[in-house]
């Protein structure tokens, strides 16, 4: 999550035995964005789900349970190892109604007007083509049907990815965020979906906002762990430090920490944006 052009694809399948050790952790500090998503989404049983950018099944899964036995859920994304891992959590919560299909949102093919509702958890951002994803969720919904999005807001309000960069000042100056371009801050501003949800067809309804975490620790030390074994900009540059500057720069990061402490942990995240759209 320290990026901010989107990873190459053979970057997820190198991270994934990493991802995976943090997986449980993410996954419950950000339950409240995919249940918010869900309840969005309006599910009920019986539907037919679509979520693209599944990852290790967010919110996927959770979807899966939403719409029962009679329903069904499809999870798609371009890393394949990630979407083993999300089937192994569907065979545990044993889900029989959820697909876990390895492919590009660009180029999805399902057959049109067979979903009911479509998820995309932080992925439509990375995307190359995004128009290209949303006129495949268009084409896949039923009419009426609601895609739900969930994109993060800008830099200042992002700290898990504004907190490394901030410390490392002193030691280097990162590129600045370059708003059209695929990466994190893409859709920083729901706006900037507008045009492209309209060009695809869909009628944007509803933007909301919420503030979630997404990792925590029990101090400094557990944050420069976390970003050191997750790799990136910042970890790659971190590398390339002197020691004594490496040391610095885990100390002003421990410091850094300390106003995000709720509860005796250190939590850090960000705001996300959650878009509505409407076949």
């Amino acid at each position: 999550m320290t990026s901010q052009r989107p990873p190459p694809q053979n970057w997820w399948a190198e991270r994934t035995t990493v991802i995976r050790r943090y997986d449980e952790m993410e996954s419950r500090l950000t339950a409240s964005v995919s249940e918010r998503m869900l309840d969005l989404a309006c599910l009920r049983p019986g539907m037919r789900v679509l979520d693209v950018a599944s990852g290790m099944g967010e919110p996927s899964l959770r979807a899966a349970q939403r719409v029962g036995s009679s329903g069904s859920v499809l999870g798609t994304d371009v890393a394949g190892g990630m979407l083993e891992a999300a089937r192994e959590k569907a065979r545990a919560q044993a889900l029989s109604n959820i697909e876990f299909r390895t492919g590009d949102a660009e180029t999805l093919e399902v057959p049109e007007q067979s979903f009911d509702a479509a998820t995309v958890r932080w992925g439509l951002m990375y995307m190359a083509r995004p128009e290209l994803a949303l006129e495949r969720l268009w084409r896949a919904l039923r009419p009426s049907g609601r895609l739900v999005c969930a994109c993060w807001a800008g830099p200042g309000q992002v700290e898990y990815w504004s907190l490394p960069r901030r410390t490392l000042a002193p030691f280097h100056r990162f590129p600045p965020v370059e708003p059209d371009a695929p990466g994190v801050f893409r859709f920083s501003d729901p706006e900037y979906l507008r045009p492209l949800l309209t060009r695809s067809g869909f009628e944007m309804e509803h933007v909301e906002s919420m503030h979630v975490p997404v990792m925590e620790a029990e101090d400094g030390a557990g944050v420069v762990r976390w970003i050191r074994e997750l790799g990136g900009p910042v970890a790659k540059v971190v590398e390339g430090l002197p020691p004594e500057a490496q040391r610095t720069w885990e100390a002003d990061v421990a410091r850094e920490c300390e106003q995000y402490r709720t509860g005796g942990k250190v939590l850090l995240g960000g705001v996300t944006w959650l878009v509505v759209a409407r076949r």
